[in-house]
């Protein structure tokens, strides 16, 4: 009988596939979670799941590190906002993947498998990284099998499945963000109940008094909170408790999903919102005004990559290598003070600074004001010329 590796959560739709693999495909299926900074009960959830549903192999992966050094980070330093949000689920699943193809490679399976529906993201996400890392078999029951949600749990109850809980609300989470929608959240002309989210707080509930962070920064990536130097993940589950304390990083859009359809989202990313904040404003002070252009074109590229599943695309890592360039003098150190919702820069400092005050001063005379005269006159030449031909043919 060949092997299946199902990425596994030990939700309803995972817990179906493992059913539908054995009845359906006639496999024998292997369990895997990967683990990207979800709550401690969805990494506990699965080995649990597994065991109750046939005591199935199991292996649970720890990818945390790796998720912030080699994944949250270089976002940060590409600035990777999609929508007007900082990728979060997206940036996890090529991550997710590689390790499920791990997992598949050393229990000498044939295929990997996985709940994604047809309608979703996730689907072109994971196949994208499986398929352009090896050559198995790609299995999607749910979709293949074109099942609906109430099929779905009649198919459940028909084989001893337990039915999920009374959840209002579909969440994914990991250490970069939680995405939330379903139930009344469909409705785009709803507001968010409170209910939803977990990692920020109301800003009728946030401190009265601001608070002033100070983030340091080496290479474009973020090194201490506050003069205390942090591991990668520590980073950012300190910048994420700091920011979400203030009401900092709910984010509410209608998003363009890649099949074309739109979908009304909403997300968490305190620690994202904070730190992607401060690493542009230390860019302002230390890359020059068209390295500065051509960042924004690099970043909307990148987020527009992951977003679409294309990680492992050439193109991401030819911007990872102009980015790391350029970031080289992103050091330095930003000051943001929290309050009620909003962030506000108040002050940034760096070796690698274009900031010149002396020539800025109007007490200098370093740059000679006389020394313009010719460069105005002849400013925007093109345009004058223009409004000239115009007069004449009035």
């Amino acid at each position: 009988m060949d092997k299946v590796v199902l990425a596994f959560s030990g939700g309803l739709d995972t817990s179906v596939c493992i059913k539908l693999l054995e009845e359906k495909y006639d496999m024998e299926v292997i369990t895997a979670c990967v683990d990207v900074g979800q709550p401690r009960h969805e990494i506990e959830r699965p080995a649990r799941v597994a065991r109750e549903l046939g005591n199935y192999r199991h292996h649970t992966i720890d990818a945390r590190e790796e998720f912030a050094s080699d994944y949250i980070f270089p976002a940060i330093k590409a600035n990777a906002v999609y929508e007007g949000y900082p990728l979060s689920t997206a940036l996890a699943r090529p991550l997710i993947a590689k390790k499920i193809v791990e997992v598949a490679e050393e229990e000498g399976a044939s295929a990997i498998a996985h709940g994604c529906t047809g309608k979703g993201n996730d689907q072109f996400r994971f196949e994208a990284v499986i398929r352009s890392t090896t050559d198995l078999d790609v299995i999607a029951p749910i979709r293949d099998l074109n099942l609906t949600r109430t099929e779905e749990m009649e198919y459940a109850r028909s084989c001893g499945i337990p039915l999920p809980s009374d959840k209002l609300y579909s969440i994914d989470e990991n250490l970069w963000g939680r995405a939330i929608e379903g139930d009344v959240l469909e409705d785009p002309a709803v507001e968010p109940p409170e209910d939803a989210f977990e990692w920020t707080k109301p800003v009728d509930e946030t401190p009265e008094e601001p608070e002033t962070v100070e983030i340091q920064f080496s290479g474009g990536v973020p090194v201490a909170i506050n003069r205390e130097e942090l591991k990668p993940v520590e980073i950012v589950e300190r910048a994420n408790e700091i920011a979400g304390t203030h009401g900092i990083g709910r984010v509410d859009i209608m998003e363009d999903r890649i099949i074309g359809m739109k979908s009304r989202e909403v997300y968490e990313t305190p620690g994202a919102c904070l730190l992607i904040e401060a690493h542009r404003e230390l860019e302002q002070l230390t890359l020059t005004r068209s390295e500065l252009r051509f960042a924004e074109i690099i970043s909307s590229t990148y987020a527009e990559l992951v977003y679409n599943g294309l990680w492992h695309d050439p193109l991401r890592e030819d911007l990872d290598m102009a980015i790391n360039h350029m970031q080289r003098r992103v050091t330095g150190t930003v000051k943001v003070k929290l309050h009620r919702g909003n962030m506000r820069i108040t002050g940034r400092s760096s070796p690698y600074s274009l900031y010149s005050e002396e020539i800025v001063s109007f007490e200098d005379k370093t740059l000679d004001q006389r020394e313009m005269a010719g460069m105005v006159k002849n400013y925007a030449l093109q345009a004058a010329i223009y409004r000239k031909v115009c007069r004449k043919e009035n």
